[in-house]
């Protein structure tokens, strides 16, 4: 970082702590509360953490706060004067990492400060917590005169959304689903309200994602009605017959939603053949490739090999196009596919192995978690005993604290997901299924 990069971010800390009406001992006093209501109390005088605010406040040198100090400060900052909880673009919180990053934090460490702030959201405070103060004053006012939308609130709102997904796996779905809820409720009303009509598109593309993620959410809450009814209303947001790719993505989150829900494959089969037929006439081969591996693994399912296989070779001519200008590129990689195909081939065999750039050795919780046991590299293939296991729990390997538990060992349906989650965590990226896809 530059000298005026630092500068930059010293002047922000200082603002922030005037704008409080804050003197330097009163910050000191409110980051030792903080660091005891938290569990952990210091044992440094007052008069020293305020020596320490000063240095990252200087005018001449600033200096970046430790790992412990930006998280009390995170924690500190992610209420606002009113002590609700406010963590979109214009709070104290946002301008409080900004500053952080301008003092040489990275952006990796800026992110996970985002997580502990979210956790400790309370229910009643944090309805609203992803958009800032401004903007929760513009969508009020925009609820009440739809006409006074712009993209700068549609750009908010989309990102809230992308806050709440990035979140998945590390905050419990039921808050998740809270935090999602305005945004929700704000786009089924701005839907069915005059708003100005070259900004629809925008719109529709923020609903689209607010309902298939909310959808995904209902799914893990066991609440299977409301994910129908929301994938539906996801399905309509993204009908933009500019944008095939978009209706195909939600599609594909609702299949894979409906293949651990439903008895049979039909219905997660009609859904995938319906999301190809999108994705073919879009814009994105990425989604396009997506599509068709998960087609491949639903025939793998079905016990038809040769139509797996011809998915599964579909889907690595996709995804070795061309992909620069793609819409999608960052919701599949060559990384999902090679978990598809490993689930493909449990269930069918080996397809044609391609050559990767990884030379790690895999370790043997990967080995069991892709099908492979000790030296052999034949892929195990699935027998009803197998089968059951996937259905009735998760291995080992799998297992992790963000995963539903089972209601029935013999009525399981998202203990599977795991197991598809791990398996598609081949060559070292996780997949979130379904809300991967960007759209």
């Amino acid at each position: 970082m530059s000298t005026r990069d630092k500068l930059a971010g010293a002047a922000t800390l200082k603002r922030l702590r005037l704008a409080r009406g804050w003197s330097l001992s009163d910050t000191a006093r409110a980051i030792i509360d903080t660091a005891a209501r938290l569990g952990q109390p210091f044992d440094i005088s007052a008069a020293s953490v305020q020596r320490t605010v000063a240095r990252w406040e200087s005018s001449t040198a600033p200096i970046l706060p430790s790992e412990r100090y930006q998280l009390l400060f995170a924690h500190l900052y992610a209420r606002g004067t009113d002590g609700q909880t406010s963590l979109g673009a214009g709070s104290d919180f946002a301008e409080l990492l900004d500053a952080l990053g301008h003092l040489g934090e990275s952006e990796r460490h800026l992110g996970e400060l985002r997580t502990p702030a979210a956790h400790h959201t309370d229910v009643g405070g944090g309805l609203l917590a992803l958009l800032g103060p401004p903007t929760q004053r513009t969508l009020s006012v925009v609820l009440a005169d739809p006409s006074r939308l712009d993209e700068g609130l549609i750009a908010a709102m989309r990102d809230a959304v992308t806050t709440v997904n990035g979140h998945v796996g590390s905050i419990p779905f039921v808050r998740l689903q809270l935090m999602l809820t305005p945004i929700v409720e704000s786009c089924r009303r701005l839907l069915a309200s005059p708003v100005p009509k070259m900004l629809l598109p925008g719109l529709k593309s923020v609903a689209a994602q607010a309902y298939t993620l909310s959808g995904r959410l209902a799914f893990e809450t066991r609440d299977d009605e409301a994910s129908r009814a929301l994938y539906t209303s996801a399905t309509d947001a993204a009908g933009d017959p500019a944008t095939p790719w978009r209706r195909a993505a939600v599609r594909l989150s609702h299949a894979l939603v409906t293949l651990y829900s439903t008895p049979g494959l039909d219905a997660a089969k009609q859904l995938v053949d319906a999301a190809v037929r999108d994705a073919r006439a879009g814009q994105s081969v990425t989604i396009r490739a997506r599509a068709h591996a998960l087609q491949a693994e639903i025939a793998a399912r079905a016990g038809q090999t040769k139509h797996a296989q011809t998915a599964l070779a579909l889907a690595w001519y996709d995804m070795d196009k061309d992909r620069d200008g793609d819409p999608a590129t960052s919701s599949f990689s060559p990384a999902h596919l090679r978990g598809f195909q490993g689930i493909t081939n449990l269930y069918v065999g080996d397809y044609p192995r391609r050559t990767t750039t990884s030379t790690a050795r895999p370790t043997r919780s990967s080995r069991r978690a892709n099908g492979y046991s000790g030296r052999s590299l034949r892929p195990i293939r699935p027998s009803h005993a197998f089968a059951s296991t996937i259905r009735g729990r998760p291995p080992s390997c799998c297992t992790s604290a963000s995963m539903p538990r089972p209601r029935r060992a013999a009525e399981s349906p998202r203990s599977a997901c795991a197991v598809h989650a791990a398996i598609c965590a081949r060559g070292g990226a996780r997949i979130s299924w379904p809300t991967s896809m960007t759209i």
